[in-house]
């Protein structure tokens, strides 16, 4: 009995411990090699002891059983044979249900994980690896085996195998890396053009004023679009600082959408697009914060101005809730979006034309900044699209 508190303070310990996996660890070495082993049991009846202690024993087994099942992360416990001890739930549902005595082998495939196994078993030596499943999805984890030894004996009886999930910090250093990459081929290319014009008007073009006109046009083009770049940028890295704080301001869309179409006529009507508004009669307020709000529709609604001219009519629909979620719909009626693309519009730089978002000035953050601000809000973009019919946009609140 003291063991079993002692073994329950540190337990409690490690789970406020920042290190916590490597102390539970600990703890299932002090307590689950004593009390819920085989090896364990045999070694109690070897020194006599009575009926009523092993029975003792076998509740602290079920409790030990308990603790591990309720730990997050799958764990296994192995015999020197490779069989499975005992799995905890975690591991249940990352593995799927091993019968208690099979071979570790009927569910872990890995030849990695396996040779690690048999060398943790023969050395003793704590051994880690990362091991990746593609299927069902894609899963990274960090593996490690460690003995647990046991009292009396010369040699561990059980090995802890446990699985760190990493599939998530992987994805994000992967987002990261592709982050940076693409921010630096889209500034180096305007860098490129500017450095390339200003040799010229340095060198062959220095007595030539008409040449130096055109070019000094083409570099303030550059130049303008590389601050385009760098707002976007800037915008969302302040995004993603408050992602986790929701806004708690009251915003009237009606006034808000007469307010974008009207910043966007100049553009419309140089495009010859006739923007319609489809409002109620009423007040239709949300919970948001305003700036953010006309950032997201001005984003679509030019979006469709520039890539949906061909139809030369935009309509913007907002419903009144009615116990219905509020919708703010903007629909285009130009060569629609091929739906291969669809999923992936809101990844950053992802273009479904690079030369035609080049062409129209954009820099393929604005999907990506109009998702960032609508997750804030806790509402949702919606694309549907039709080859040939034109492109809905849907903000879901």
């Amino acid at each position: 009995m003291p063991l079993l508190v002692l073994s329950c303070f540190a337990l409690l310990v490690a789970l406020i411990s920042p290190g916590w996996p490597i102390v539970v660890i600990l703890w299932f070495a002090a307590t689950v090699a004593l009390v819920a082993t085989p090896v364990g049991r045999r070694i109690d009846e070897a020194k006599g002891n009575s009926a009523e202690e092993r029975r003792a024993h076998a509740g602290d087994v079920r409790g030990v059983r308990a603790a591990l099942s309720a730990i997050d992360m799958p764990l296994f416990l192995l015999d020197r044979d490779l069989a499975v001890v005992f799995q905890n739930e975690a591991a249940l549902k990352a593995f799927g249900e091993l019968t208690e005595g099979a071979h570790l082998s009927a569910r872990i495939r890995s030849p990695g994980i396996l040779d690690m196994a048999r060398d943790t078993v023969t050395s003793g030596k704590v051994n880690q690896t990362e091991h990746f499943e593609r299927l069902p999805s894609e899963r990274s984890f960090i593996v490690c085996v460690k003995p647990l030894p046991v009292p009396g004996e010369a040699r561990a009886g059980l090995f802890l195998l446990s699985f760190r999930d990493v599939s998530e910090l992987r994805r994000l250093d992967r987002m990261r890396s592709d982050f940076v990459a693409n921010a630096s081929h889209e500034l180096r290319t305007p860098l490129a053009s500017l450095r390339g014009f200003i040799e010229t008007i340095q060198g062959p073009a220095k007595d030539d004023p008409k040449a130096q006109q055109r070019f000094l046009g083409i570099m303030l083009e550059q130049a303008t679009r590389m601050s385009r770049l760098i707002d976007d940028l800037l915008s969302l890295s302040r995004l993603e600082l408050k992602s986790h704080i929701a806004p708690d301001a009251k915003v009237d869309l009606v006034p808000l959408l007469g307010h974008v179409t009207d910043g966007l006529k100049p553009l419309s009507e140089e495009l010859g697009i006739d923007i319609v508004l489809h409002m109620p009669d009423k007040p239709v307020e949300v919970i948001g914060d305003r700036d953010e709000l006309v950032q997201v529709f001005e984003n679509l609604i030019e979006n469709a101005c520039k890539y949906g001219q061909e139809g030369k009519r935009i309509d913007v629909y907002l419903s009144e809730g009615g116990g219905k979620p509020i919708e703010v719909n903007v629909v285009d009626y130009g060569p629609g979006i091929p739906a291969e693309h669809v999923p992936r519009l809101t990844e950053r730089f992802y273009r479904v034309s690079v030369e035609d978002s080049r062409s129209k000035k954009g820099t393929g953050l604005g999907l990506a900044i109009v998702k960032h601000i609508l997750t804030r809000h806790r509402a949702r973009l919606l694309v549907s699209s039709e080859v040939g019919k034109g492109a809905k946009f849907t903000v879901r609140f």
